[in-house]
């Protein structure tokens, strides 16, 4: 059977998930936004940052997403954000799929992670990456408007939020311009921690 299509994502209690300009991304903002993620033992083992970290349920809230992750999606702004500052081993680990209008070839990484830009359209990468990740999930990586296309496309099937006890002001809204007519969501679990409270909702068909 074919996994889930997810997205996992941080978002300010005001409703943003990044700073409007890429410049902004690793900023101070940005930054405390995800403060709860760096600690983490396995983020920081995932990224290189060195050994050590935090052991506790936030620890393996990432380390399950990211196991049960079989390939990823992403847009062509959070590709062109993070291509300078992934390391040689980037993070994934998995196939990649960038939406993107360029035609390029697939970018090869240590560690099994490998990019391939599709230039045709946001269901063709998911077609992609279903195949990819086998009886695995798809994680639809962001950044915030290509996870609204897939929201309004009907193709998500489930999502967690990290709501993070701050408000950024301006950005990108996660769901600015969703399409609230045509979806309905289902509780699956709320997990309050000492930094976030980790919601997970089931996607359904109004």
């Amino acid at each position: 059977m074919a996994g889930k299509v997810f997205f996992s994502v941080t978002m300010s209690l005001d409703g943003f998930v990044a700073p409007e300009s890429i410049e902004d991304l690793m900023g101070p903002q940005w930054m405390e936004l995800q403060q709860w993620l760096f600690p983490q033992r396995f983020f920081r083992e995932n990224l290189g940052l060195g050994e050590g970290g935090e052991e506790g349920r936030e620890n393996d809230i990432v380390r399950e997403t990211f196991e049960r992750t079989g390939a990823s999606v992403m847009g062509k702004r959070m590709f062109e954000a993070g291509e300078p500052a992934w390391p040689e081993d980037a993070p994934f680990h998995t196939p990649v799929f960038v939406v993107t209008h360029e035609q390029r070839d697939p970018w090869q990484r240590l560690g099994g992670t490998t990019f391939h830009f599709v230039n045709d359209g946001i269901e063709t990468a998911l077609d992609q990456a279903r195949e990819a990740a086998g009886d695995r999930d798809v994680r639809i990586a962001g950044g915030g408007a290509t996870i609204l296309e897939y929201v309004n496309a009907g193709l998500i099937d489930e999502f967690t939020i990290a709501l993070s006890p701050m408000l950024l002001g301006s950005g990108i809204r996660l769901f600015e311009g969703v399409d609230a007519s045509r979806m309905a969501l289902e509780p699956v679990r709320a997990e309050p921690t000492q930094r976030v409270t980790h919601l997970t909702y089931a996607v359904r068909e109004r």
